[in-house]
């Protein structure tokens, strides 16, 4: 997950941080999000013009774009072409393939980032905790890294250390990556801490 995340996030962080911590906004209804989430995932999609090609191509896409009305499927990828959120490819059979462009890219991150929720399965008895000292040049990053780490469930021990009892590392790893503070943020797992009780009845596990 690492080295994936790591090329999506390249060059973007900054621009990514900015927008998200403004509560950046432009119209897009859901069914052009889920198909950004769905490009992002490394899913591609492809039309053609030809009957038979149409069918065969959309016997080959996955059931989640399947859930998506063709018609509506069609349409709402034309309009994110217009507006530059995917781009287009002309394949040798004369189909035609759409992949994420780097501001659809920078979207669909956002979506992600912002639909991220933590799976909470049975508790294995360790705690999970996040601490990070960022520089106030990063301001920015560090009272939106605070924020979503809250919103995801995490309590503050004291200043700038969180703790949480469910494996998180691949939801903290994209958030770092996200927010591009990997060297200001650490992340571990604790067998032992001296108010684990405390926390038990915090996180309701008793």
């Amino acid at each position: 997950m690492r080295k994936t995340l790591c090329s999506l996030f390249s060059r973007s962080c900054k621009k990514l941080t900015e927008l998200c911590s403004l509560e950046y906004h432009e119209s897009m209804g859901p069914t052009k999000k889920k198909i950004l989430l769905l490009l992002l995932g490394g899913v591609l999609l492809g039309f053609t013009y030809s009957p038979y090609g149409q069918r065969k191509v959309y016997r080959e896409i996955g059931k989640e774009w399947k859930r998506i009305d063709r018609e509506s499927l069609k349409r709402n990828i034309s309009a994110l072409h217009r507006s530059k959120h995917v781009s287009i490819k002309q394949n040798p059979d004369r189909s035609y393939t759409y992949t994420l462009s780097d501001k659809g890219k920078s979207r669909a991150l956002i979506y992600q980032f912002r639909q991220m929720q933590i799976p909470k399965h049975t508790w294995d008895k360790k705690w999970r905790f996040v601490a990070f000292d960022i520089p106030e040049d990063y301001k920015r990053a560090r009272d939106a890294l605070r924020r979503k780490l809250q919103q995801l469930g995490f309590r503050e021990l004291q200043k700038s250390v969180f703790v949480f009892p469910y494996e998180c590392k691949d939801e903290i790893e994209f958030i770092v990556e996200f927010f591009a503070i990997r060297k200001y943020v650490r992340y571990g797992v604790l067998d032992l801490i001296d108010n684990d009780l405390q926390l038990r009845k915090t996180f309701r596990l008793l």
